[in-house]
């Protein structure tokens, strides 16, 4: 593999960008400048015409990285020489990045965002739109493989905009739209309190909660900075979420909202505290996809829980349990309803959701404005969010652990002991064929009551173990007979599954 091949994380492109002890840069100028060059290759497949003609244009955005600045610059200064005119946008958002390829004012034929997400402050990264929606894990292949410089005998223009203000009006508009309610400022009375985690999202209390008459005081780490000094800006952070829920029961607010870097994820936290995330948010985003389209289905990643399953099944939807990683659970519900299968949201218990009448883009902002605009409607039932999920079960226990795999053919090695695992005669474990990622069992006596999962970290040489019970206690039992399953393995490293033993 090359070393500009080592950048590719599926469908986005991620790397160093700022040396630290244990970490070199690898994402460089040098790299920037080849994937500008493989970016406009691929565009080129699309819009040769338009290339040849100086009539392609690319909006270049970021998040608050410290490296994003120089990065940004380095792309539009090698986009500029091989004759496309560049949109610098500055502080974006991945959603909006997508969103520039849409909006006439701007009619990008390429949206491009320079964020590496969740990951700390020293990576960075690359996502890549066109007209179509993101770029697939083939086009990053072709990206990176086709790196020759580009010329059409011009130069391009360079120009700067503003993306988030109409991203915003457009947002404010929809959520005005979808209350209900004839108003210009639906949310007035209802404080609503944004964590934005120094990333980008800071923007969603002021231009579009104020504008919609919320009081967002209380709203904290709203000022965009690369290093992130509060927390970790992930939805799907345990002290991430520990912080927005402190806040929200500090503040008395009726809401809390949280986005991750670059603003393709969020959770919410309710009045009472509840924290919407992974299965909770799931649920509360498919019972309103199944109120607009009934018996629509669900499509999610495979780690959820046996009772969100249940929960949407008693709402009239079918669940499709499907293969983690965002790209993987917006192809199968494009696939879905191209095949005659009415599908209305993409989910991964991450917290990327997509809705099919948002171009199936995974925008934490469009999933918050779906909830904010049920808040009059229940407000006049004297209703809540938190009402929506009252009828989700919970489990009683939950517990996931990371076995890394020591071994340079981790994959094969992953591989073999999920399909050991399906062979393993354990009376209690019963295979769960509704699975397509690794292997899933239900638990029996003598294990409690519940299920439990082994899969390939996508991205990683790790196996990952997540397991739920409904009754108490049984955790040790069934972690002890998986220690035992993976005794047989010597490059299996247990260390973290016997720190809880």
């Amino acid at each position: 593999m090359t070393e500009l091949a080592q950048l590719q994380n599926g469908s986005d492109i991620r790397g160093v960008a700022i040396a630290t002890d244990e970490w070199a840069v690898n994402l460089t100028p040098d790299a920037v400048k080849q994937i500008a060059a493989g970016l406009v290759s691929w565009l080129r497949v699309a819009n040769e015409e338009a290339y040849q003609a100086g009539h392609l244009t690319i909006g270049v955005g970021r998040d608050s990285r410290l490296s994003g600045p120089d990065l940004a610059q380095v792309l539009t200064d090698q986009l500029q020489a091989q004759g496309v005119d560049v949109i610098d946008f500055g502080l974006a958002t991945t959603p909006a990045m997508f969103m520039a390829t849409q909006y006439e004012e701007f009619s990008c034929d390429a949206g491009v965002m320079i964020t590496a997400s969740h990951l700390p402050y020293y990576f960075n990264g690359i996502k890549i739109f066109s007209k179509n929606g993101g770029a697939e894990h083939e086009d990053i292949d072709y990206i990176l493989e086709h790196t020759d410089q580009n010329d059409n005998g011009g130069t391009g223009h360079i120009g700067k905009a503003d993306i988030l203000t109409p991203y915003s009006a457009d947002l404010v508009g929809k959520i005005r739209k979808g209350s209900g309610v004839a108003t210009n400022q639906p949310l007035a009375g209802m404080k609503i309190i944004v964590d934005a985690g120094n990333g980008a999202g800071g923007f969603f209390a002021e231009r579009v909660l104020t504008e919609l008459g919320a009081d967002t005081s209380g709203s904290q780490f709203l000022e965009p900075d690369g290093t992130f000094p509060n927390h970790i800006p992930n939805p799907d952070n345990k002290e991430a979420m520990a912080s927005i829920q402190a806040a929200v029961l500090k503040e008395k607010a009726d809401l809390g909202i949280i986005f991750d870097t670059d603003v393709d994820r969020a959770a919410v936290v309710t009045s009472q505290g509840e924290i919407l995330n992974r299965n909770n948010l799931i649920a509360i985003l498919s019972q309103i996809a199944l109120s607009e389209h009934p018996g629509t289905s669900i499509v999610t990643n495979s780690p959820t829980s046996d009772h969100l399953k249940d929960f949407i099944e008693k709402l009239g939807g079918k669940q499709i349990r499907y293969i983690s990683g965002y790209r993987n659970v917006i192809n199968r519900a494009i696939e879905a309803n191209e095949a005659g299968v009415d599908c209305q949201l993409a989910i991964e218990t991450s917290g990327h959701a997509a809705f099919k009448e948002n171009y199936f883009l995974d925008d934490g902002t469009y999933a918050a404005a779906k909830i904010l605009m049920l808040l009059p409607k229940l407000a006049q039932k004297d209703q809540t969010v938190d009402d929506l999920i009252a009828d989700l079960k919970q489990p009683v226990e939950t517990q996931e652990v990371r076995f890394k795999l020591e071994t340079p053919d981790y994959k094969k090695l992953g591989r073999q002991i999920i399909e050991d695992l399906g062979n393993y005669p354990v009376e209690g474990f019963v295979f769960n064929p509704e699975n397509e990622e690794g292997i899933r069992f239900t638990l029996k006596e003598p294990f409690g009551q519940g299920w439990f999962l082994l899969r390939m970290s996508l991205h990683e040489p790790l196996l990952v173990l997540q397991i739920e019970n409904d009754q108490l206690g049984f955790m040790p039992t069934v972690l002890k007979e998986l220690h035992t399953f993976l005794a047989n393995y010597p490059h299996v490293n247990q260390s973290k599954l016997e720190e809880l033993l």
